[in-house]
């Protein structure tokens, strides 16, 4: 395949990908924008595979049907439900990817150079690049592999914290060692050393020392967040994963790489803002300071949760004009997604307006919420953003949470000393009545008490979230 082709198809794929983002922006071209994404991956690998430079392509083909089809069987096993920890665990691969590859040119460079000026004339592929490179650009070289590395190293072991607190295999708290802050920037400062001795002509121990620091930072990083902030440190690893890749793209001279690498760190950076002011955190605080600071102590909670059953709810219902139903990862932990569609059809067949208010951090993935809804079969055009429906929750007769927590936490605007003080939320306690749908009186995955559940116009509806709804179904008018 000749460069001129290969250039071609490296434009058509960067332009897929392009399309493929803008298309994720509305649920009615999302299906259409995963094709474009998917058909410019294929043709990006393929034209890199048969592309001029590369070599042993029996090794490539095997390894490329070992890793679908390895691919293929975690797809297919992986719940919705664990979807967030999955993301989080893809990300390492691509920072543990810019790592060996960081670690690969910095010894072909070492081949090369160590070889004769005759002997450099004849090399090929990226062997053949870095015997024509200059002074001046083998230490660009070093810096992007420098760069590559570091960034993909703290990726690596940021991305398998995150996966471990998500799965609930490491603890959710915010965790940090004596002196935490300085000890990130002081492997960070020292880290700083290190490239300028590796650019100066220190060997390969420069390199190895401070990827070693940069797996204690990611480390360190990810374990000093509380695990309701996880939402944003995926989207942050996954704007990592994005710049190691176009570092590592920079490295290998791979247009497509620097694009498409462009393109996830931006878009993940952007994303993580977004997330943060729904939060109205600022990105630097989550980054360093975690999850869950107060000021002083919380405002005491009075009164006393009052449970309901399917009866009084289903009541309820059937005399409401308008419902708005707020999810949250309890419903995709119950797989109730499809009941709750089931119960949104039957409402609606009666005449009456329901809708879904969605968080922009709702569940522990940006976007969770809305595919699970999209899985069910819920229409596009009642699946509400925060923005869009908070000021109609007065004049809704029914309110009906199921599995969500802080989303719809009074005390974000009540409680001055909350760990989620100033947090935008969904007004529900504003409806004329909520209901909602939880396991057991637990305060959720954060931690943190919530006076909604104590309101006058608040029934608890106890149980698992998928056999209530089932229940609650058959008297629905």
């Amino acid at each position: 395949m000749s460069i001129g082709i290969v250039s071609a198809a490296y434009i058509s794929a960067a332009i897929l990908f392009i399309l493929s983002l803008g298309g994720l922006s509305n649920q009615e071209s999302a299906k259409r924008a995963v094709w474009y994404g998917i058909a410019g991956m294929a043709l990006a690998v393929i034209a890199t595979a048969f592309g001029p430079g590369s070599g042993k392509l029996w090794l490539v083909i095997v390894m490329f049907a070992i890793a679908a089809a390895i691919g293929w069987q975690v797809a297919m096993k992986v719940q919705m439900t664990e979807m967030p920890q999955l993301v989080a665990a893809l990300h390492s691969f691509v920072g543990l990817a810019a790592v060996l590859i960081g670690f690969n040119a910095h010894i072909e460079l070492g081949v090369v150079q160590a070889l004769s000026a005759a002997a450099r004339e004849t090399l090929t592929g990226f062997a053949g690049v870095l015997a024509h490179k200059t002074g001046v650009e083998i230490s660009i070289l070093k810096v992007e592999v420098f760069l590559g590395v570091f960034i993909g190293a703290v990726t690596f072991t940021g991305s398998i914290v995150a996966f471990g607190k998500l799965a609930g295999k490491v603890d959710g708290k915010a965790k940090k060692l004596p002196g935490g802050h300085m000890l990130n920037a002081g492997a960070a400062a020292l880290s700083l050393l290190l490239l300028i001795l590796y650019v100066q002509g220190a060997g390969i121990w420069a390199l190895i020392l401070m990827t070693l620091l940069a797996f204690f930072i990611g480390y360190h990083l990810i374990m000093g967040i509380g695990g309701a902030d996880m939402p944003v440190v995926v989207s942050m690893l996954n704007s990592y994963s994005g710049w190691a890749a176009a570092a590592i793209g920079f490295t290998l001279g791979n247009d497509l790489l620097i694009v498409v690498g462009a393109l996830v760190g931006s878009s993940g950076a952007i994303l993580s803002y977004i997330m943060c002011k729904a939060m109205n955190r600022s990105f630097i605080s989550v980054i360093l300071g975690g999850f869950g600071n107060t000021t002083g102590p919380a405002q005491a909670i009075e009164g006393e949760q009052i449970a309901i059953d399917v009866d009084g709810v289903a009541t309820a219902l059937n005399d409401a004009d308008s419902v708005i139903i707020v999810p949250g990862y309890g419903m995709a932990v119950a797989q109730a997604q499809q009941s709750v569609s089931e119960l949104t059809r039957k409402l609606r067949a009666a005449g009456k307006e329901v809708r879904f208010a969605i968080h922009p951090v709702a569940g522990r993935l940006p976007g969770h919420m809305n595919v699970l809804l999209a899985e069910a079969k819920v229409p596009y055009d009642i699946v509400l953003e925060m923005d869009e429906i908070n000021q109609d929750f007065p004049s809704t007769d029914v309110a009906i949470v199921i599995g969500s927590n802080d989303i719809v936490n009074p005390a974000a605007q009540e409680d001055p000393n909350s760990p989620i003080a100033g947090m935008p939320v969904l007004e529900v306690w504003k409806a004329k009545q909520v209901f909602v749908s939880k396991r057991g009186q637990g305060t959720g995955y954060s931690g943190i008490e919530n006076p909604l559940f104590y309101k006058e116009n608040t029934r608890m509806f106890y149980g698992d979230a998928k056999a209530s709804i089932d229940k609650l179904l058959p008297q629905i008018a």
